[in-house]
């Protein structure tokens, strides 16, 4: 990611965190709707899981700038999701359903750079996390 994308994702992500409760609602929504498979993988309190998602996400958009600090805690992450029964198809509807919620809260502000910007951020964070599930599996 070059620093203009950085800065987008930062600066997008700022407009959602007022409306974190509302994303992780459309996001979970969202993603249960369009891969019906991802909703025997959450066996907690839907509300925590969405406190736990915004805060995971707001730590990865601070750390963009130094990616380096948080790989270890995303590579944890991809090898925790392998006992959870998470599968490499499912990366993708994760994605896709990230994308779908920003599009929704931001409106006018995803722009197709913003678009760009977050597909690279999420694209490399899966990245690490897929590949060392890959390790641990």
């Amino acid at each position: 990611m070059d620093s203009n994308q950085i800065a987008l994702v930062q600066n997008t992500w700022e407009k959602v965190k007022p409306i974190s409760e509302t994303a992780a609602d459309l996001f979970y929504g969202r993603l249960f709707e369009t891969d019906p498979s991802t909703r025997e993988l959450f066996k907690v309190d839907m509300n925590e899981q969405g406190r736990r998602l915004m805060a995971m996400i707001d730590t990865a958009v601070i750390n963009l700038t130094q990616l380096e600090t948080v790989v270890p805690a995303v590579q944890d992450l991809g090898k925790r999701h392998v006992d959870y029964g998470v599968k490499v198809e499912h990366y993708d509807s994760v994605g896709a359903a990230l994308l779908w919620t920003l599009g929704q809260g931001l409106g006018e502000d995803f722009t197709s750079d913003a678009k760009a910007a977050w597909t690279e951020a999420y694209g490399t964070l899966a990245g690490v996390m897929k590949e060392a599930a890959a390790k641990a599996a």
